[in-house]
């Protein structure tokens, strides 16, 4: 049994691998100073090597199985491979986050890995500069300016109007102030029976229709000769 256990531990450690790659340099990341530390791990940790300053990286004594490859960075992101190791070279696959990860890809990759930094992460972002007309668009802004332009307009617009209308302008604003408190006191049966009032004495003061100020008899008169004729 213990030669068993010995001899499956030996083929283990011959068929462990050293998955070799490279991050190759561009505009985005011209050198590993601008990369800073990073390292290449599989499934998120549980092997690692780290990246020299050549780029290069190797992840030893990988044993048989399938992982998935990515670049840890700070500044920048990279695209993740999935890695079968089951022959004397591993066989490298693209892989898309979110996807499932069977079945694998039919595409391969060239070996030894290569890959390249797709963006660089921005963390700063400035704040935006004073606007007039971005806030002067927002409509609470403008509901403000017009309450303010009406508030200094109203004492020129009082000053204008004849002394009816402006008795009439007084009544009226004294009625919506009595309706306004009892509304705030939560008496809204008050508030409700001022309106109704006001209601009523609008009504009460419209002018009545004309009528005719002709006796009814004349016309009596009228018909009753045009019979004896």
């Amino acid at each position: 049994m213990l030669r068993a256990l010995l001899f499956l531990s030996c083929l283990a450690i011959v068929h462990a691998l050293d998955i070799h790659g490279k991050v190759a340099w561009n505009d985005a990341c011209p050198d590993i100073k601008s990369l800073g530390h990073s390292k290449a791990v599989l499934d998120d940790g549980r092997m690692s090597g780290s990246v020299a300053h050549t780029g290069d990286f190797v992840i030893p004594s990988v044993p048989p199985g399938t992982y998935l490859l990515s670049i840890i960075s700070h500044d920048y992101t990279f695209d993740q491979v999935r890695i079968d190791v089951f022959n004397s070279t591993p066989e490298a696959r693209p892989h898309v986050p979110g996807t499932p990860f069977n079945p694998p890809s039919t595409v391969l990759l060239p070996y030894p890995i290569v890959l390249v930094p797709r963006q660089k992460l921005l963390y700063f972002v400035p704040p935006e500069s004073f606007n007039l007309i971005a806030m002067l668009s927002n409509p609470m802004m403008l509901m403000m300016v017009f309450g303010g332009g009406m508030m200094l307009a109203m004492p020129y617009l009082v000053k204008n109007l004849d002394p009816e209308s402006l008795k009439e302008f007084k009544e009226q604003q004294a009625k919506f102030a009595g309706v306004q408190n009892a509304m705030a006191s939560g008496d809204l049966k008050s508030g409700l029976t001022a309106l109704m009032a006001g209601d009523e004495e609008v009504q009460s003061t419209q002018p009545a229709p004309p009528t005719s100020n002709k006796p009814a008899g004349s016309n009596k008169g009228r018909s009753s000769k045009k019979g004896k004729r």
